[in-house]
């Protein structure tokens, strides 16, 4: 049997619609658009356009991998955003028009990571600062497109540079900081050249991570890790103040943003947000959230503000309240499964460390949130009459939960060993069928008031990756790790066909007229298989590099969906075994994809914590 490879036409673009997720990680990546509408964000390697009236979401692609940093040009015209890269590698800059939603061009100097960007006021000019490794700062001409000229960041006798920014009124003008560093450039256009003049901070030595310029350039107020604020005098480039002197901020300053008043936005690593007097840093409101606060932004003059945390969550706040109103949640560690309600197509639940959420598919909104503190879920379903959420927790239990409520109704205790790996309830809802860690299946009757195991099935040697139950709830098909898929019939608890490969299998799915599955794993190689006598059918190559992580097929059977550690979503026409669509916009391994019933929705998750919502472009056959 030889080995299938795609065709050589070119495969279409999915249409992404939206997106849930938000990098709470990039220092000041949560920006509002001058327009005052629309909030810029990053995700992954995608930079998120999202208007702020109706949540309605565009997105702007081109980067190769995670972006790093994000800036605003003063008019609007320009977002520029730079991403990290391997190590060797260059890593570009891309500066997008606003108004055309598209790239106006890429820069590529910096290598493997642009740390910060700033423009210059009047959108003249934009400085770059490369990572630790790369170690310089770079001046762009935006209108020529071509680097002007560029510098060592910081002195060889001082540490690494974190941080650039443009001042407020003049082009030519703008400070770099980091550890024991803090330097005011100028620009002189004319030999292409940038000197810096070193600030003096007297006995003090602190590590800057953020820089901010009072509105009419008097000062520079710069953010410690050590939690106090610095207040530089520009002209004399001499330090004026420090302060808060007795109570800092516990585990850093992150960001600063100053007021029209004057006064200062101060957001702390502990998740601290206070408004501080500019004269003597004295809190005067203040407000606890979720983790470290990482990016504060303005809308207008400041009448209302965005704060985005590294719990990947947005909130809102107003000047006269100061209160937290929670816009927009995330997952913040890898999403290890993603499942969809049976019969609708409006909710899906996924599960990370610590909790399962449910959403709503349209709205993009988190309904329903259930934790379960210092454990992580590995495999969540819907059972088919949607009364019942059943999930495989890493301690070993099933935990059943009530969707509307989120109330535990059912759990088994020591249900596998090395944890519950995988999990999938029949069509009556009265069994469970489980794999662990240890490489065993279980099978599990759900009573009125408790539960009872009716077998333990050994075949496998490993983990237990994945289970699907055929409709007639006689049959089930499981994957492992072990290079062996085994189809069971789960009457009489004994195995019917073992379907072996020279892989680490992760999925495994039933085609819907239920003749034959597919699974995938490592290997990059997507396999049919016949479920009558467990003979591998076809081989097709599923993937260029990494292994394939998640499998469904449409309801009508006519085409499938792959995703795994190449970062794209791969849409397969199922009789001629080619890829129609690809979705690139993922910044992490795809580790789940679904296809919603009605063939109009497709889901995927990744290992950033990031939900993505396509557009399925095939519609059932039927109409």
């Amino acid at each position: 049997m030889d080995l299938e490879t795609t065709s050589v036409s070119q495969p279409l673009q999915l249409e992404l619609e939206a997106v849930i997720g938000f990098n709470g990680h990039v220092i000041s990546g949560l920006r509002v658009h001058p327009d005052r509408e629309h909030l810029i964000y990053p995700l992954g390697s995608t930079v998120i356009l999202k208007r702020i009236k109706d949540g309605k979401q565009e997105f702007l692609q081109g980067h190769t991998n995670n972006i790093s940093c994000i800036s605003v040009s003063n008019s609007g015209s320009y977002i520029a955003s730079g991403q990290v890269n391997f190590t060797g590698f260059k890593a570009p800059i891309v500066i997008w028009d606003f108004a055309q939603r598209r790239e106006y061009t890429q820069l590529v100097l910096h290598k493997p990571k642009v740390e910060a960007l700033s423009f210059s006021p009047n959108d003249k000019y934009l400085v770059s600062l490369g990572d630790q490794d790369d170690g310089s700062i770079v001046v762009w001409n935006i209108e020529t497109k071509q680097a002007i000229c560029g510098s060592q960041a910081s002195a060889n006798s001082a540490g690494h540079c974190l941080t650039v920014q443009f001042s407020n009124t003049s082009d030519n003008v703008f400070v770099s900081a980091g550890s024991g560093t803090l330097r005011v450039w100028e620009l002189d256009i004319h030999n292409r050249k940038i000197r810096p003049t070193e600030c003096q901070m007297g006995k003090l030595k602190r590590i800057v991570k953020c820089v901010e310029f009072s509105e009419d350039d008097q000062f520079i107020y710069c953010g410690t890790t050590s939690g106090d604020i610095m207040k530089i005098n520009l002209e004399k480039r001499l330090m004026a103040d420090c302060g808060p002197v007795k109570t800092k901020y516990s585990l850093g300053v992150s960001v600063i943003r100053t007021l029209k008043s004057g006064d200062l936005l101060v957001g702390s690593g502990s998740g601290t947000f206070t408004l501080c007097s500019r004269t003597n840093f004295k809190t005067l409101k203040e407000v606890q959230l979720e983790k470290g606060v990482t990016s504060i932004a303005l809308r207008g003059e400041g009448q209302q503000f965005f704060v985005g945390t590294e719990a990947g969550q947005i909130y809102s706040f107003s000047y006269d309240h100061f209160k937290a109103e929670l816009i927009s949640t995330s997952h913040t560690s890898s999403v290890n499964d993603v499942a969809i309600c049976f019969g609708t197509s409006e909710l899906f639940a996924t599960c990370s460390a610590e909790d399962i959420r449910l959403w709503h598919i349209n709205k993009s909104k988190e309904l329903l949130r259930i934790t379960v503190p210092n454990m992580t879920c590995n495999s969540v379903a819907f059972m088919v009459d949607g009364h019942s959420i059943i999930s495989a927790w890493n301690d070993g239990k099933i935990r059943v939960f009530a969707p509307e409520s989120g109330r535990l109704m059912i759990i088994i205790p020591n249900a596998h060993r090395m944890g519950v790996t995988a999990i999938a309830g029949t069509r009556s809802c009265r069994r469970i069928v489980s794999g662990g860690g240890e490489g065993q299946v279980r099978v599990w009757e759900l009573q009125p008031h408790g539960h009872k195991l009716l077998e333990t099935m050994k075949e496998h040697k490993a983990t237990v990756t994945c289970i699907k139950v055929k409709s007639n709830d006689k049959v089930c098909v499981t994957a492992s790790a072990d290079g062996s898929c085994v189809i069971w019939d789960i009457e009489r608890f004994m195995s019917l066909h073992m379907l072996l490969a020279n892989t680490m299998f992760r999925t495994v799915c039933y085609h819907p007229e239920e003749y034959q599955v597919i699974s995938s794993g490592t290997d990059r190689k997507i396999t049919y298989w016949e479920v009558y006598d467990g003979a591998a059918i076809r081989h097709l190559v599923g993937s260029l590099s990494g292994a394939i992580n998640g499998i469904d097929i449409s309801q009508d059977g006519g085409h499938f969906v792959t995703g795994g550690d190449e970062k794209k979503v791969k849409v397969w026409d199922y009789m001629e075994g080619e890829v129609t669509h690809v979705g690139i916009a993922h910044g992490g391994s795809i580790t789940s994809v679904k296809v919603c019933c009605n063939n109009s929705t497709l889901i995927s998750t990744s290992a950033d914590g990031a939900i993505l919502r396509w557009r399925f472009p095939h519609p059932p056959a039927s109409s």
